[in-house]
């Protein structure tokens, strides 16, 4: 499409003929007067020194997709760019620009020679300033950064686009202004418009319904010409934004039509083709919160994960976060779109959408929720606020500068029994084995005796079994008795162990003259030293853990006994090329099958893990007391499985005080509070994900060398847990007519604090000791 005074050279590269050497003279003759009028003689600088395309880093966007590797979650970057090869645009836009911009620029040498030349006789003679530009100059324009028109700039810009035509074929230009060219509503080239303004996209490869129409084209490329609004009088002066206001509109219009009158006269429309175009009216209206780029909403902070997780990786080691932000790639995360809407739609207690036992509480209330694939460590959904630059509840990362950030530990309570249960089980003691069960009990090796401060540990409520229990039955009681024992039989640093290589990576101490706890990197030491760091309120979920390793520590039970690591980012990609791809390994805990039968068939009879889809799930409640207080609680929580999806639900406040209902009610327990979110939720996700439960059954357990259990002892049978297709129906559980609170236990010797990552600036410290 170049004109005739060319010829080709090697690989493509465009040589100047004797004819076209000939052209140049009127574009010196001009730069000639133009440097003498403005009284420049050191005019061979800008021959220099000036930039060319390849010169050029343009920043652009990394957009953040779902799992599906479709659906956008997020655009990062200083500008809203996406580049598209010329070779694979449609023709929409080309055509459009060139009636609307330049109509000789197939022909032109880059320059507009009058122009030029008006600009330069105006600078001597003392006229009016002149600023016509050809396609080529105004891409010039805005490679230097060139900025007001002045002589020096119409200069550079003349000298530019000289060597950008000498230098480059049309096509490359075209491509060039295309991709760099401002649109207005922060869009920057021509595939960020279509996005913006029709949620469409200039690719040739993409479905016909969704590439960008000629009349379309059209609408954007009349903005390029003023494209946003004047602001010293942006209604009278609003550009050519349709959805501005009334006058903007009629611009819009008016500029239409003169493109289309323009695309006849080249010949890419006939009069009849024109005839029929009409101005459409899809125009997106403006959206305010475009700028921030999806990042306000819940999955901004998804974005902050994924950018951490990027930063320890290769590619991305060592270097500033504008590298990922602005470098235009393609980053693929774990979330399921289906996953996090159902998590949002349950753990945003705000939405009509969250349980009735939650919605319409209190301002100060917050959920958060992880939902993790077994197998695989895919983080499928998580929700830690409803925006990405609040507080996180769910978890912590790293920033850019290496400072932790977010609010995401809490004391799990007996939630985190479930680590002790599978100690247990791994060190062989039998869900059947009996324990000493009594209301309250000394235990003198760990201090908690009636001379101590923190005195013997308290059962709050009784169970059937009572003063004898199976572990099993103490588990679905959830007496702290029992289970503080446990811990001590079996040490606070196998219980530490177990959940450390099931996915809590990190847990917080309280450090003496210290109003804050400290977080713990258990994978930093030994479990022998670590443990010393804890006591054997460990046990009884005294110490806080984030949301997301305790989902992660339920995956890996979930799976087997098989951990992977929990994580954000799939791949990374740019110009079809992969810059870095997940790296799936799992650990094996060694619990073996018989193990993993007892864990499932034990914690699929606490009433609050049944679902009523027809899967097999698995869970335990938690919840941790308010101070010294035995009737408020300040964090509850609710954590299991499936065979195919894990999670962990915690309820609490976000300024440390007590949970109390819209009605004055402390009645909130992990069975009442963070209970109904994840049933709510793990319903939705497994039916949104379409699965088939039959293949996810749980196994049952043979408890080989157990002693059968005194008849007298058998509870009732129990509707708590299914029963597997093909399986002998469960042993019986205890009954009751409605989800019952975990017990209590008293205040413990070393109270831990709310978290201190980065907490909102109403957050106040609040004691917190006692487990349910």
């Amino acid at each position: 499409m170049r004109g005739t005074g060319e010829t080709r050279g090697p690989a493509g590269a465009t040589t100047a003929s004797p004819k076209r050497k000939r052209r140049r003279l009127p574009v010196v003759l001009a730069v000639c007067v133009l440097l003498a009028g403005c009284g420049l003689v050191a005019g061979g600088y800008y021959f220099d020194s000036v930039p060319t395309p390849s010169d050029l880093k343009l920043p652009e966007s990394t957009t953040v997709y779902y799992a599906d590797g479709r659906t956008p979650m997020a655009k990062l970057g200083a500008q809203n760019r996406t580049i598209v090869p010329y070779d694979q645009m449609n023709d929409s836009a080309k055509q459009a620009i060139v009636a609307a911009e330049d109509r000789t620029f197939w022909t032109n040498r880059g320059i507009d020679f009058k122009g030029v030349l008006r600009a330069a006789w105006a600078n001597v003679s003392g006229g009016q300033r002149q600023g016509a530009s050809t396609l080529t100059q105004q891409y010039a324009r805005i490679a230097a950064d060139l900025r007001g028109v002045t002589y020096s700039r119409k200069l550079r810009e003349a000298v530019i686009a000289w060597k950008l035509d000498d230098a480059y074929t049309k096509e490359e230009i075209l491509g060039f202004y295309l991709n760099t060219v401002p649109f207005g509503r922060g869009a920057y080239g021509i595939e960020a418009a279509a996005q913006t303004y029709f949620g469409k996209t200039v690719r040739r490869d993409a479905p016909p319904e969704r590439q960008l129409t000629q009349a379309e084209a059209m609408v954007l490329c009349a903005m390029v010409k003023q494209p946003e609004a004047d602001p010293a009088d942006p209604e009278g002066t609003p550009g050519y934004d349709p959805r501005r206001n009334a006058l903007a509109k009629q611009n819009s219009i008016d500029r239409w039509n003169y493109i289309r009158d323009g695309m006849v006269k080249l010949g890419y429309l006939t009069p009849q083709q024109a005839a029929d175009l009409a101005y459409p009216d899809t125009v997106r209206p403006i959206d305010k919160d475009a700028g921030r780029s999806d990042l306000d909403r819940p999955t901004g902070l998804v974005v902050n994960h994924v950018l951490a997780e990027l930063r320890g990786t290769e590619p991305f080691r060592g270097k500033p976060d504008e590298v990922i932000r602005d470098g235009g790639y393609r980053i693929v995360t774990t979330i399921d779109k289906r996953v996090q809407d159902a998590a949002e739609a349950a753990a945003d207690i705000r939405r009509d959408t969250a349980p009735r036992a939650v919605r319409g509480q209190p301002r100060n209330w917050q959920a958060a929720l992880v939902a993790v694939e077994p197998g695989s460590g895919r983080v499928l959904g998580y929700y830690g606020g409803d925006k990405g630059s609040g507080a996180d509840y769910a978890g912590w990362y790293s920033d850019e500068d290496g400072q932790a950030r977010g609010f995401g530990q809490h004391p799990p309570g007996s939630s985190f029994k479930v680590y002790d249960l599978a100690a247990a089980v791994r060190d062989g003691i039998s869900v059947k084995e009996r324990f000493d069960s009594p209301d309250t009990k000394e235990f003198p090796a760990s201090g908690r005796t009636k001379g101590s401060a923190a005195g013997p540990i308290r059962n709050a409520e009784r169970a059937p079994c009572q003063p004898d229990c199976a572990l099993w039955e103490a588990t679905v009681a959830s007496l702290n008795v029992t289970y503080f024992e446990l811990t001590e039989r079996l040490g606070t640093d196998k219980v530490i162990e177990m959940a450390r290589q099931a996915g809590v990576e990190s847990m917080w101490e309280t450090v003496r003259g210290n109003p804050r706890p400290q977080r713990v990197d258990l994978r930093s030491d030994p479990a022998g030293e670590v443990a010393k760091r804890f006591s054997t309120e460990v046990g009884i979920g005294q110490y806080g853990i984030t949301v997301q390793d305790h989902a992660n520590g339920m995956a890996t039970f979930a799976a087997g006994g098989k951990r992977a690591d929990a994580h954000f980012v799939r791949s990374v990609s740019k110009d079809d090329e992969e810059v870095w791809t997940e790296q799936l390994r799992t650990t094996d805990l060694g619990l073996d099958r018989e193990a993993i039968d007892q864990l499932d068939w034990t914690l699929r009879r606490v009433r609050a893990a049944k679902l009523d889809n027809g899967w097999d799930s698995a869970g335990k409640t938690g919840t941790w007391q308010a101070g010294k207080s035995t009737t408020q609680n300040v964090h509850t929580w609710m954590v299991g499985w499936t065979g195919a999806l894990a999670s962990a639900v915690w309820l609490g406040t976000t300024d440390g005080k007590p949970l109390r209902t819209s009605d004055g009610s402390y009645d909130v327990y992990g069975s009442t509070g963070a209970a109904p979110i994840w049933r709510q939720f793990m319903t939705k996700a497994t039916e949104a994900m379409k699965l088939d439960p039959g293949k996810y059954r749980f196994g049952e357990p043979k408890f080989p060398g157990d002693t059968p259990e005194p008849t007298a002892s058998a509870p009732p049978p129990s509707t708590a847990a299914p029963t597997p297709s093909g399986s002998p129906s469960p042993s019986p559980t205890p009954s009751s007519p409605s989800p019952s609170p975990e017990p209590t236990g008293r205040p413990t010797s070393r109270p831990t604090l709310t978290p201190s990552l980065s907490p909102p600036p109403t957050v106040a410290p609040t004691r917190t000791r006692g487990p349910r």
